[in-house]
């Protein structure tokens, strides 16, 4: 079965739904293969860096209510063995980290970049919107930071980064984690771990049916 995930690496709950899938798919019988795809939650540039909570607070009325949201959530993380460090978390434009996915992609070794991106956001405080540090994600799992570097100073995949983007919403991707199964059975949310199987299996059993 083909699993389509859309996802942005800043997205708590698109890494705690991640891992409730991996969860999920250990108890699945089934062959499955696993594509990223993008999506921005918020598209607008980062100019500087800046922590998380401040640019949070600007948009939910102070670092004490950002604070309070955000706690309720690395609860959740850390039910399923994540670390979700508001605190040092920095906001960051992901146009170009969904660049270095699609890149480490080609390489086989898009589900590693995407693992490291998540830690790299919510575990230890690094701006996944420099280059720099995204090069460094990228010689974290084995491939050429030099290259990833270059890749991410030229243009190319922009137009088609930019493409993918677009044709998500086109397609009703209008909130983050969702997992398109099968091409077409759509998994909204970070679903618990019993959920996903669910859901995978019956869309098992609707297409051996159609079959």
């Amino acid at each position: 079965m083909e699993i389509d995930i859309y996802a942005d690496v800043v997205c708590p709950w698109c890494w705690i739904g991640r891992r409730r899938l991996e969860t999920a798919l250990a108890s699945y019988d089934g062959t499955v293969s696993v594509r990223h795809r993008p999506f921005q939650l918020d598209p607008s540039p980062v100019p500087q860096s800046r922590p998380l909570l401040d640019a949070m607070a600007d948009r939910f009325g102070g670092r004490d209510r950002a604070r309070q949201m955000f706690a309720r959530v690395a609860e959740v993380g850390a039910e399923v063995g994540l670390t979700l460090d508001f605190d040092r978390a920095v906001a960051a434009n992901t146009f170009d980290a969904h660049r270095l996915i699609r890149w480490a992609t080609g390489r086989g070794r898009a589900t590693e970049t995407v693992d490291a991106l998540y830690r790299a956001y919510f575990a230890e405080g690094v701006d996944v919107g420099s280059r720099e540090a995204l090069a460094a994600v990228a010689a974290g799992v084995g491939l050429d930071s030099t290259q990833a570097r270059r890749h991410l100073d030229s243009d190319a995949d922009v137009a088609e980064l930019r493409g993918e983007l677009v044709e998500a919403r086109k397609v009703g991707i209008t909130s983050v984690p969702t997992f398109v199964l099968a091409g077409k059975y759509a998994v909204t949310g970070a679903q618990e771990s019993e959920t996903l199987l669910a859901a995978l299996s019956e869309v098992d059993r609707r297409e051996s049916a159609v079959g």
